[in-house]
């Protein structure tokens, strides 16, 4: 991605905007396939909105349960920010592959979900808003594979099929707007007002 957001300020105001979703936070998803570039975006809005905190989907999800943390995200997340308390989830440790140490996420004005399937079909009632990060699974594959080499090359070959499976059940693109250039980092093609009106009707109505 480029240096240059233009439209993470109007972006972020509009977020802010928006009426809480899940107790006194506003909720917001940032989905993509793996590679796409979500945890940076994130990063970026984030620091857009003042330091809002981010939930890493990777720090929930296990090896051999890829799609498997609905049940963690609801009890150690979704339920505490409920209700206005700050939220502890578990922090998996992809090396030991266990779950090591605890991360606590504060119930600020907007929190932000990122990671494969945020914007899933057991999620998105609790979401103020959903994005997505367009850049299609192959051009994302090789830029995950670029970025951590030939010794995960078999890890992303498996997760490549998971992911597919995921998406093909529970599809989260078609609920997301605005949607974000996974190269540029640039809002594409939706307004910013209009999208998450959108994002509120299908997150609700068509689960």
């Amino acid at each position: 991605m480029t240096d240059a957001f233009p439209d993470l300020s109007a972006l972020s105001a509009g977020l802010l905007a928006l009426p809480p979703s899940l107790g006194p936070v506003r909720l917001v998803a940032v989905d993509g396939h793996a590679g796409s570039g979500k945890t940076t975006f994130a990063g970026r809005l984030a620091a857009a909105l003042g330091g809002a905190p981010v939930v890493h989907l990777d720090d929930l999800a296990t090896h051999q349960e890829p799609f498997g943390w609905v049940g963690r995200l609801r009890e150690q997340v979704l339920a505490p920010l409920s209700r206005g308390e700050p939220a502890r989830h578990g922090v998996y440790d992809w090396t030991a592959r266990e779950f090591r140490g605890v991360r606590e996420v504060p119930p600020a004005p907007v929190v932000l979900l990122e990671g494969v399937g945020a914007g899933r079909r057991a999620v998105r009632p609790a979401l103020a808003a959903l994005l997505w990060m367009e850049l299609d699974a192959a051009a994302a594959r090789a830029r995950g594979e670029l970025r951590d080499g030939p010794e995960l090359a078999e890890f992303w070959a498996g997760w490549a099929a998971a992911e597919r499976a995921h998406f093909a059940a529970d599809p989260s693109r078609p609920y997301a707007s605005p949607r974000v250039d996974g190269i540029t980092g640039r809002i594409v093609g939706d307004t910013l007002s209009e999208p998450v009106e959108l994002v509120l009707t299908c997150g609700v109505v068509r689960t």
